[in-house]
C-alpha cells in the first residue's frame, strides 16, 4: 500500500465527462488499496472567466476580494469530483485550504505556502477516506483565502505530498511525460524516463510549460517523487497502475538517475526583450543602480552583458526583461537616469532565448561550443548568452526560435531513441 497525491489539472476536469474519467483514474489507486488525496484545479477556462469578472466589477479591485472570486473555481471542482466518487461508492470528502489548513504568507494573489498540518489528512486516509483538496488555494494571517498564483494547483499538490510524507506525487496534465522539447516544435521530440530535479527547474523556469516552477521548487526541497502523466489515457489500460513506475516521466534526484545524458532537453522562451544602457559611468554601485528600482518594480531581469571601454571609465549594459515588461521597465529606468547616469537607453523586442540542459553538462566539455558551430552553420546570429553548470542560454531573433530549436535537439542526438 502506498500513499498518494494524485493532481488534476483544467483540461482534465473540463466538464462532468472528464470529472468522471478523472475520478475512474482515482477508483483505480482507490482499488489497489492505496491512500488517495487529489488536488484539482478550476475547470478549464474558468479561472480566466474569474478574473475577468474581477477586472469588470472594478480595475483597482482588492487583492483579498479577489482571491475569494478566483479560488472559488476549484471549490466547484472539489465538490463535483467528491460527488462523482461517492457515486461510485467511494468514501470521498472534499476540502478547501483553508480546511486544512494550507497556511500561506499575505501576498494576496500569489501567496507562498508557509505550512501544511497534514494530521487531518492522514486520520482521514486510516478511516479510509479519500481527500479532494481544492488547489490554487490557502489561508493568509489574515484568516482570509490567498490564492498562490496561475499555476499554483501544481504546487498545492507538492506540498500536499510532503506534509502527508506521500510516496508520490502524480501530476495528471493533456501531455504524457516530459519531452526533450516541445513535439509541436519538433515531432522528433521524445518523452524522457526520468528527470533530475534540478533540470526540471531550470526547464520550467526557461520555458517548459509542463510543471510549475515553485512547484519544483518544492518537490527538490522535500524529495517529493514526483510523476508527470496524462489524464486521457484510459484508466483502466496495462501498466496505468504500476506502483514503482506508472507511465510518465518521474522528476526525481538526480542520484536515481543512472545513465545521465550529456545534455537533457532544449527548452525555449518567446516574447523576450533586450535593454542596452549605453556610455554608464564604471563604478562602484553602478548595477545595484540599474537593477534595484527594476526588482522594486518586480521587473524580472534575466541576461546580463557588460562591456567596459579601452580606457575603462566607461561601460555599457545590456540585459533582457520579458516583453510584457519592456514599457514598465523603460519607464523605471528613465526615471532614475540621474541616479544611474546613462547617455543612452535602447530597447528591442521580438527577440526568443533557447536553453539546452543537462546535468550531464557538468562533466562534459565542447557542450557551449557545438550549439555556436550549429547555429552559425544555420546563419543564426547569437545576441548573448548566460551559463550555469547544468544550462546554456541564448537570446536570438524571434523569428530563428523554431529552427534554433531543431537545430540543437538534432545536434545533441536527443532526435534518437
Amino acid at each position: 500500500m502506498a500513499r498518494i497525491v494524485m493532481k488534476f489539472g483544467g483540461t482534465s476536469v473540463a466538464n462532468i465527462e472528464r470529472i468522471k474519467n478523472v475520478a475512474r483514474h482515482v477508483k483505480r489507486e482507490v482499488d489497489a488499496g492505496n491512500e488517495v488525496a487529489v488536488v484539482v484545479s478550476a475547470m478549464a477556462g474558468k479561472t480566466n472567466e474569474l478574473v475577468g469578472w474581477t477586472r469588470e466589477a472594478s480595475p483597482m479591485h482588492d487583492a483579498r476580494e479577489y482571491d475569494v472570486v478566483v479560488a472559488s473555481g476549484e471549490q466547484v471542482t472539489a465538490g463535483l469530483l467528491a460527488i462523482v466518487l461517492q457515486s461510485m461508492g467511494i468514501n470521498a470528502r472534499s476540502w478547501l485550504g483553508w480546511q486544512i489548513p494550507i497556511e500561506t504568507d499575505n501576498a494576496h494573489g500569489a501567496a507562498r505556502i508557509t505550512k501544511i498540518d497534514g494530521s487531518q489528512l492522514i486520520q482521514r486516509f486510516k478511516e479510509g477516506q479519500v481527500a479532494v483538496i481544492a488547489g490554487f488555494q490557502g489561508i493568509g494571517p489574515d484568516k482570509r483565502i490567498t490564492t498562490l498564483g496561475r499555476g499554483g494547483s501544481d504546487t498545492s499538490a507538492v506540498a500536499v505530498a510532503a506534509a502527508v510524507k506521500a510516496d508520490r506525487c502524480d501530476i495528471y496534465t493533456d501531455v504524457d511525460g516530459v519531452y526533450t522539447t516541445d513535439p509541436r516544435i519538433d515531432p522528433k521530440a521524445r518523452r524522457l524516463p526520468k528527470v533530475a530535479f534540478e533540470e526540471m527547474l531550470e526547464m520550467a523556469s526557461l520555458g517548459a510549460k509542463v510543471l510549475q516552477v515553485r512547484s519544483v521548487e518544492l518537490a527538490m526541497v522535500h524529495k517529493v517523487r514526483t510523476f508527470v502523466r496524462s489524464s486521457f489515457e484510459d484508466p483502466d489500460a496495462p501498466g496505468m497502475g504500476d506502483p514503482i513506475n506508472p507511465p510518465g516521466t518521474l522528476i526525481c534526484d538526480e542520484d536515481e538517475i543512472v545513465e545521465q545524458q550529456v545534455v537533457t532537453g532544449i527548452a525555449f522562451a518567446k516574447e523576450e526583450a533586450q535593454i542596452s544602457l549605453r556610455r554608464l559611468a564604471d563604478r562602484p554601485g553602478i548595477s545595484a543602480a540599474i537593477f534595484g528600482p527594476l526588482a522594486e518594480e518586480h521587473v524580472n531581469v534575466d541576461m546580463i552583458v557588460q562591456n567596459i571601454s579601452e580606457d575603462g571609465s566607461k561601460t555599457d549594459m545590456t540585459f533582457t526583461v520579458p516583453a510584457t515588461d519592456i514599457d514598465k521597465a523603460v519607464a523605471t529606468l528613465e526615471a532614475n537616469k540621474k541616479e544611474i547616469g546613462f547617455d543612452v537607453i535602447q530597447s528591442e523586442t521580438d527577440l526568443a532565448k533557447v536553453s539546452i540542459i543537462g546535468i550531464g553538462m557538468r562533466s562534459h566539455a565542447g557542450v557551449a561550443a557545438t550549439a555556436f558551430k550549429a547555429l552559425a552553420e544555420k546563419g543564426i546570429n547569437i545576441r548573448a548568452i548566460t551559463t550555469s553548470e547544468i544550462k546554456i542560454s541564448i537570446l536570438i531573433d524571434n523569428a530563428y526560435t523554431e529552427l534554433a530549436v531543431r537545430t540543437l535537439h538534432t545536434v545533441y542526438g536527443l532526435d534518437k531513441g
